[in-house]
């Protein structure tokens, strides 16, 4: 698949990567009074990634019900959590690039013509459409990134 979704996720890879250059230290505090650090939009995005990765892409099948995505709260405190476990911000950086390009291969595979849903939705998703989502999630994101950077 070669959509605008999955150029923009691209975008989103090469730019995290880019970010091993940056000095970790204005990578720590927070973007913004009462906002996550760099590193912890990093391991939001690599956490979400992790999530479409195990719990839907390998079960994406025409006319499958997948699991409702969790609670957004609960799942993005538990990735903060998760990320703890990073030694330095760019062994995170390294896995998020990881995960990604694991996503980007697992997503090759999936039909671009099966349609599926989520939890009791009853709209039907494309793997294009699922992708579309995260990819505007990930420019949100990316846009706070640039603006603490100045970049």
């Amino acid at each position: 698949m070669n959509s605008k979704a999955i150029l923009s996720y691209q975008v989103t890879t090469a730019e995290i990567a880019r970010l091993r250059e940056i000095e970790a230290s204005k990578m720590l505090g927070p973007i913004k009074e009462g906002k996550w650090s760099i590193r912890e939009i990093i391991g939001h995005l690599y956490y979400w990634d992790k999530f479409m990765l195990e719990q839907h892409i390998p079960y994406m099948e025409h006319g499958a019900n997948l699991i409702a995505f969790p609670d957004h709260d609960a799942h993005n405190y538990e990735g903060i959590q998760y990320i703890s476990s990073f030694n330095n911000v760019v062994a995170l950086i390294d896995e998020f690039v990881t995960t990604r390009n694991r996503l980007f291969e697992a997503i090759n595979i999936v039909n671009n013509d099966i349609r599926f849903t989520i939890g009791s939705g009853k709209r039907q998703f494309s793997i294009e459409s699922y992708i579309r989502i995260f990819a505007q999630h990930d420019i949100h994101h990316l846009e706070q990134i640039r603006s603490k950077l100045s970049l």
